[in-house]
């Protein structure tokens, strides 16, 4: 049993108001529906970014400004694939840097990896298993300038003080001259995010619904996946979308392995997601208030997206 999991679905569904943590809808299954998202015609953010990383990784490299061999520390690597094209034009102008993708799992960096040699057998790949901070804050102590990346709009997916205090920790293990590449989603129209995050096939509502059955499989839980349903929208005041699960009918919920029963009423609510869309001017502020001068704004030719690059 993962403790941690264990630990957080139990606070997250005795709490007031219920919610569930969205980082733990990647097990294999729910990796699997996202990739199923990533590729719905109305799911414009992977899109977005893999346009910028394609199309201006030239302009992004000059804009680093970077006079000596350097360092590219990804955090939260993934698949690697909207990276690769940056790595692509780096490895191709035979420009001196090492790519230091960081994951707490060494079975997702010895397969990125390994791709990514195949690909690219040029490349300088230095992975890193273990803590962001732990592995940041040693590469502090190097005179060789790092770039961070911070891609795919993963900021978005914390509350205004949790993401500050993130990107403050950021810039605290960063030496001055050090740059982010931050990935963030921009406010557009109403209607263009909500078909990202409700789409008609019901793949999203599948993978929050994948939620419920992870903790029936690793927790040996009793959800009956029928009766509960899958609820998102986006506040353009706000910028924020919200996803929930509902449960249609007052209902009980044994979960064996942490010897407790959950009590729902008709209608409760579990949050599962929050995502922010910024404007331009609220990723300036963004940068500042975390202690960073932003740089430059890569967007694609929609205005849907931005790379920002930011500098400590």
């Amino acid at each position: 049993m993962n403790k941690t999991f264990a630990k957080d679905v139990l606070e997250g569904l005795t709490a007031k108001e219920k919610h569930l943590s969205s980082k733990y809808f990647y097990d294999t299954n729910g990796s699997r529906i996202f990739q199923e998202i990533m590729n719905m015609p109305d799911y414009y953010l992977t899109d977005s970014e893999f346009e910028i990383l394609s199309l201006q990784a030239k302009q992004i490299v000059e804009a680093l400004k970077f006079d000596k061999p350097f360092n590219i520390l990804e955090l939260g690597a993934g698949d690697g694939f909207k990276t690769f094209k940056l790595l692509e034009y780096l490895v191709n102008e035979n420009i001196d840097f090492n790519y230091m993708p960081i994951d707490i799992s060494e079975e997702a960096l010895k397969m990125l990896s390994e791709k990514l040699m195949e690909r690219l057998p040029n490349l300088s790949i230095k992975p890193q298993v273990g803590d962001y901070f732990d592995i940041l804050k040693d590469m502090s102590e190097s005179n060789t300038p790092n770039l961070l990346l911070f891609l795919g709009s993963n900021i978005g997916n914390y509350l205004k003080v949790d993401a500050i205090n993130l990107l403050r920790l950021f810039n605290k293990v960063m030496n001055t001259g050090d740059k982010l590449l931050i990935g963030l989603d921009l406010r557009k129209s109403p209607i263009t995010i909500r078909k990202a995050y409700d789409d008609q096939q019901g793949i999203t509502k599948r993978f929050n619904l994948n939620l419920l059955i992870r903790i029936n499989r690793e927790l040996n839980a009793d959800f009956k996946i029928d009766d509960f349903d899958f609820y998102c929208y986006y506040d353009p005041d706000t910028g924020r979308v919200k996803s929930y699960l509902v449960s249609l009918k007052k209902q009980t919920v044994l979960i064996k392995e942490l010897n407790k029963t959950i009590e729902f009423e008709q209608n409760e609510l579990i949050w599962t997601e929050l995502s922010r869309k910024y404007s331009l001017s609220e990723v300036d502020k963004l940068a500042m208030i975390s202690g960073f001068q932003s740089k430059h704004h890569f967007l694609d030719c929609k205005h849907y997206f931005t790379d920002s690059l930011w500098e400590k």
